[in-house]
């Protein structure tokens, strides 16, 4: 069995409004856009039309997101290149974003070179670059 990329990941938001425009604004400026409008979600895909690097934002029945408890850690995107990983830094700090690490290497793979943000529920987002395939290889 071979899978073919994940195809959707979907995130519950306690201010769904809030959570769409930074959603939006976040994927716009990483080449993918908005897909589908449910009555509480956004379906956001990159462009080209592909399946694989879907998310929905959805409204939350609940409580706030705790990293630490069962479920969703982080969600971690790879960048196509170290000046990816920089760009989304200034960028983040245009929307107000709160960064828990700024860009920077770490020993996870040779090269690896990472931005650490949360959105606006909390819930941590990475972005980042390793060299050639990396851990992939």
């Amino acid at each position: 069995m071979e899978v073919n990329g994940i195809a959707q990941v979907f995130l519950t938001a306690s201010n769904y409004e809030r959570s769409r425009d930074f959603y939006r604004k976040l994927f716009a400026a990483s080449r993918l856009e908005a897909g589908h409008r449910y009555r509480d979600g956004l379906l956001l895909r990159r462009r080209p039309h592909r399946a694989r690097h879907q998310r929905t934002v959805a409204r939350a029945r609940r409580r706030a997101f705790e990293q630490q408890c069962v479920g969703l850690h982080h969600l971690c995107f790879r960048a196509r290149e170290r000046a990816d990983v920089d760009e989304l830094h200034g960028f983040l700090q245009t929307l107000g974003a709160k960064i828990i690490r700024a860009p920077r290497e770490d020993q996870w793979a040779p090269g690896y070179y990472s931005i650490l943000f949360e959105d606006p529920d909390g819930i941590r987002l990475e972005l980042n670059d390793v060299p050639g395939k990396g851990l992939l290889a």
